[in-house]
């Protein structure tokens, strides 16, 4: 069965992430599922997404809304999602008959919150809005003085009101001074068009940096050139390659022999990682979250596609969004970014129809809008068995939350100086199936908040692991902050919130 995950992100008032909506479908192109109807195909592509992929790696601890039908409401599916940050969101299809009405009301006591999706205001949904908590509403489908007699009915109930299919700027603005609470649809994407904008230093920087990435063999002299001229580029590459992403026993302090460490492909991500900050300054974090999924989504992709320089997969996704961050229409962001008719072409569509790289772009705009059936095209087209472009953007999302934290957490994890010991010691810690593992471990440097060892065995993310070694000097419990292998071996982060009670040398 093709299993398939997206995801939208919806925002507070104040433009900051509140939610991802969680899209669950099933393709039946090929026939796969004669016979099941739609209602077990969906409770099967919700449990093959959340138990295969792991909502923790898709929701990144956000909260999530899930479309349910009658069906769902009333069988039980409920019970395997976290009560405290899913939103059941009940479809505008469902007919709210006693028995939904009493499963609603059962399922609100076990503390499961709702929102009513593409709401019309209708006598026999009074019984649900005494039960919703949010209420959405398509501001495309409903009329201004429809939207405005909504909020003055049922926000002063309680009960938030979120805005769906907010496009441009001056909808996100409407919708906010009438009264929306939540907003969701691709205004933080689609900004309005300032003619003549003024681009800041800063990120003139980030641009020339960023077109460096599209050249099939990076240039290190240029590289080196622009990233020593900036004091924050600079910092920010040797942050990055000391960073917990990466294995070494002794710091780096160079940019050549940064870059040099690194090599092409994890240049071009670390370009990304410290250019988009600042060109999404004054915009939506999740901006720049949307940016690295997108740009690691189109590389596994084009990894997968076998497409010939699959590293421009890459560049495409990152550019994409480029008019979000600089607030210009995209193509005249790509002609100030000097990105090349290859990757230009694929995200206007100039490069023509058979280009594998527009292929690669329709392919994961089909798969973020849900649209399952254009997703088996043009997979099919590229040659991709769509259950991988599941685990492909599953992967994406992790790779791209992992980044971002790896280097925020190195701004602060570095002001505790980590020293090299050597010697063995031993760990205790549970494995998947809950079973207690005792291994020994080989110690490679210290802190009084973490310490860094090696070990043949993988040990899972967040993974509590008590440590001793009383000859010297380090005992307590500490958590996995990464495992990276390693020379056949695995070199593993653990952070100690209560200290690892090692002294640091006077």
């Amino acid at each position: 069965m093709d299993v398939f995950v997206a995801r939208q992100p919806i925002f507070d008032r104040t433009r900051q992430l509140y939610a991802y909506e969680l899209l669950f479908r099933s393709d039946d192109i090929h026939n796969e599922f004669d016979g099941t109807d739609s209602v077990s195909a969906t409770t099967q592509v919700i449990a093959n997404s959340l138990l295969t992929f792991g909502l923790e790696n898709v929701a990144c601890g956000k909260r999530v809304f899930l479309n349910f039908d009658h069906s769902l409401l009333t069988g039980g599916l409920h019970a395997i999602l976290p009560r405290e940050t899913t939103v059941l969101e009940i479809l505008e299809t469902v007919e709210p008959n006693e028995e939904l009405i009493a499963a609603c009301h059962d399922l609100t006591e076990q503390g499961y919150t709702f929102a009513l999706d593409d709401f019309v205001d209708h006598p026999s949904f009074e019984p649900l809005t005494q039960l919703a908590k949010l209420i959405k509403v398509d501001m495309r489908a409903t009329g201004k003085p429809e939207q405005e007699r909504l909020l003055r009915t049922y926000r002063p109930r309680g009960i938030a009101m979120v805005a769906e299919k907010v496009e441009t700027h001056e909808e996100f603005e409407w919708a906010k001074s009438a009264g929306y609470d939540y907003f969701q649809g691709y205004f933080f994407a689609r900004p309005a068009v300032l003619r003549g904008h003024q681009i800041p230093a800063a990120k003139v920087n980030c641009l020339r940096l960023l077109r460096e990435m599209q050249f099939e063999d990076l240039n290190f002299e240029r590289l080196h050139a622009i990233i020593s001229a900036d004091l924050s580029l600079s910092y920010k590459l040797l942050r990055y390659v000391n960073s917990a992403l990466f294995a070494r026993q002794g710091e780096i302090h160079s940019i050549n022999h940064s870059l040099a460490i690194l090599g092409e492909d994890a240049i071009r991500h670390w370009a990304a990682l410290a250019a988009l900050p600042v060109l999404a300054k004054d915009k939506p974090g999740e901006l720049v979250t949307h940016s690295l999924v997108r740009a690691r989504f189109c590389e596994k992709l084009a990894q997968l596609g076998n497409v010939s320089e699959h590293s421009r997969g890459f560049l495409v996704g990152l550019f994409s969004l480029l008019d979000a961050l600089i607030d210009i229409p995209l193509e005249e962001a790509l002609h100030q970014a000097g990105v090349g008719p290859a990757i230009s072409g694929a995200l206007l569509g100039t490069e023509g129809q058979e280009g594998p790289l527009r292929d690669i772009y329709t392919l994961v705009c089909q798969y973020e809008a849900g649209d399952w059936k254009a997703v088996t095209a043009t997979a099919a087209k590229l040659a991709i068995k769509p259950p991988s472009i599941g685990e492909a953007y599953s992967e994406s999302t992790l790779w791209a939350q992992q980044a971002l934290h790896a280097t925020v957490r190195k701004a602060n994890s570095r002001r505790k100086v980590r020293h090299g010991v050597q010697g063995s010691i031993q760990v205790l810690w549970e494995d998947s199936t809950g079973r207690e593992q005792i291994t020994m471990a080989q110690l490679l440097n210290v802190s009084v908040s973490g310490l860094q060892l090696q070990m043949v065995d993988r040990i899972p993310l967040h993974t509590a692991v008590s440590c001793s070694a009383p000859k010297m000097g380090v005992s307590g419990r500490g958590v996995v902050r990464y495992c990276n292998p390693s020379k056949g071996k695995y070199v593993i982060g653990l952070e100690f919130s209560n200290g690892t009670g090692w002294r640091e040398p006077a």
